[in-house]
């Protein structure tokens, strides 16, 4: 029995140290908006956020986020970028002065819809629904990279079905790499 626990505990733990090593947690984070913007919110809203404020985003993604919202909304790409820019200073400003406590990710990605529709002169359930929008296609990108990055894995033999799958299960219950 002791045996069988320690087979699972290294198996398990072979996995999390793989995941760590691909990189699959930045790989299945969530969104830049579409998902937070910092990482807003297991939605596009916390993608925003945490992009927008250097916190698991990539610069790259701010761009992005500022384009797909300027396609989605028909509204100018600088416009949004500036929009975008304003709201990440603001947050800034806000995270720095009132300490380590930040707001729960619907806080954030409701707040940034409000702040983008009265900056661009959208409705705000306009916005919402774009940044969901955004969110669930890189949502899908995330995964669909991580199952061929496991199912590469696999085929090369590095890892079992097994423990892919339970990488694939860890990612998709928050365990690692998620929000």
């Amino acid at each position: 029995m002791a045996t069988r626990k320690t087979i699972t505990l290294g198996t398990s733990a072979a996995a999390l140290a793989l995941a760590a090593g691909l990189g699959l947690a930045g790989a299945a984070s969530a969104s830049e908006l579409p998902a937070s913007t910092s990482e807003t919110t297991s939605s596009a809203a916390g993608e925003e956020s945490n992009s927008m404020q250097g916190r698991g985003g990539h610069h790259g993604d701010r761009g992005e986020l500022a384009a797909d919202l300027a396609t989605r909304l028909g509204v100018e790409e600088a416009k949004v970028a500036e929009a975008l820019e304003a709201f990440r200073e603001a947050n800034r400003t806000v995270e720095n002065a009132g300490g380590a406590t930040k707001p729960d990710r619907s806080a954030r990605d409701s707040a940034l819809a409000v702040s983008l529709a009265e900056s661009l002169d959208v409705e705000e359930n306009k916005v919402t629904a774009a940044l969901e929008e955004i969110r669930e296609a890189r949502q899908s990108e995330r995964a669909a990279k991580l199952k061929s990055r496991l199912d590469t894995a696999v085929g090369d033999g590095t890892l079992t079905q097994q423990e892919a799958d339970a990488v694939t299960k860890a990612v998709e219950k928050g365990v690692i790499g998620g929000r």
